[in-house]
């Protein structure tokens, strides 16, 4: 393998044209030496993607675009792929921020490895108060449980990883991304490839700033649809559920059953209360050296996060949102 090989980056977008700019920006300011192409994929959105996406195309021929009519994040990613043109895919979202050097230390890890698949972290940087919150337990294993690519860890293999750096012969092994999955996409993906054969690496060095959800109602429908796919997943995937994963339904369901159980014998109460005073004492742990302005709002986001994924994960029907193939 090249050490410089040709690279294609792709990018599904919809409704991006606040991040997109500076997204472009940070892929093109890699100083990559081999050969650079960047593809486009834009749904229909409400906002000006399509038009940034063209604007940066006339500037730059190594920007391609390619329109996505259902504007779904599966599909973006399949027409990007195969829009590409060389055999090394590099998966970058419109609000998604390359660390320097990111690109050619995956394809060296690639090779050096033998991967399918190489990536990294989601690091998360707000920059409100409510956001640094959020991005405080997203990083902690009291948030999100122990994920290496949100927490950090030890290179090595992976179930999945953040994004990726993929070579496109796997991608086809595996069949690309599955059409039917609205989230949980990169997870399902990852869990064919390993099934297949193919090793998927974790690299601590490779990161991709993300910005956050701003309020507690966005961050609770994202974590609601993160449970109702990641159930969806387990039903199609049996092998790939763990503790983990049925932590958040347990908790929701000890925490709802002691509330109402409560009502008809007393003690049963001490479930909600000993939830509350561990996700406040843990927050307060987590949040050492932030300001208290973010301090104070870390339980809260803990506690969303927790219960919307519990919540969703209960309330899933996998068999409406991925209906069987024919």
């Amino acid at each position: 393998m090249d050490v410089t090989p040709p690279v294609s980056v792709v990018m599904p977008l919809l409704n991006e044209a606040l991040h997109l700019e500076r997204a472009v920006d940070a892929i093109v300011g890699q100083n990559y030496p081999g050969d650079l192409e960047i593809v486009l994929a834009v749904g229909p959105g409400h906002d000006d993607t399509l038009g940034v996406a063209r604007r940066l195309a006339e500037k730059d021929d190594r920007i391609v675009v390619v329109e996505n009519p259902s504007g779904r994040t599966p599909d973006a990613l399949n027409l990007a792929t195969a829009a590409a043109r060389h055999d090394i895919i590099v998966r970058v979202d419109g609000h998604g921020f390359l660390s320097r050097g990111y690109i050619a230390r995956a394809v060296r890890a690639l090779e050096e490895h033998d991967a399918a698949n190489v990536g990294g972290i989601m690091q998360a940087e707000g920059v409100t108060d409510f956001e640094k919150a959020v991005a405080v337990a997203m990083t902690s294993p009291l948030g999100v449980g122990g994920a290496r690519f949100h927490t950090g860890g030890e290179a090595g293999p992976a179930d999945t990883v953040y994004l990726g750096v993929f070579r496109s012969e796997w991608l086809r092994k595996a069949g690309g991304y599955d059409p039917r999955f609205t989230r949980a996409q990169d997870w399902e993906l990852n869990y064919r490839i390993r099934r297949d054969g193919g090793l998927v690496w974790f690299d601590p060095e490779l990161t991709v700033q993300y910005r956050p959800r701003g309020s507690f109602r966005a961050l609770a429908k994202q974590y609601r649809d993160y449970g109702r796919w990641r159930r969806v997943v387990a039903k199609r995937h049996p092998g790939s559920i763990n503790a983990r994963y049925l932590a958040p339904p347990t908790a929701v369901l000890a925490i709802a059953g002691g509330l109402v159980g409560g009502f008809f014998w007393r003690p049963l109460w001490a479930i909600p209360a000993a939830y509350a005073t561990a996700i406040g004492a843990g927050g307060v742990v987590i949040a050492r050296g932030q300001p208290w302005r973010v301090a104070i709002r870390v339980p809260g986001v803990l506690a969303t996060m927790h219960c919307s994924w519990g919540w969703g994960f209960l309330t899933s029907q996998p068999n409406r949102l991925v209906p069987e193939e024919d």
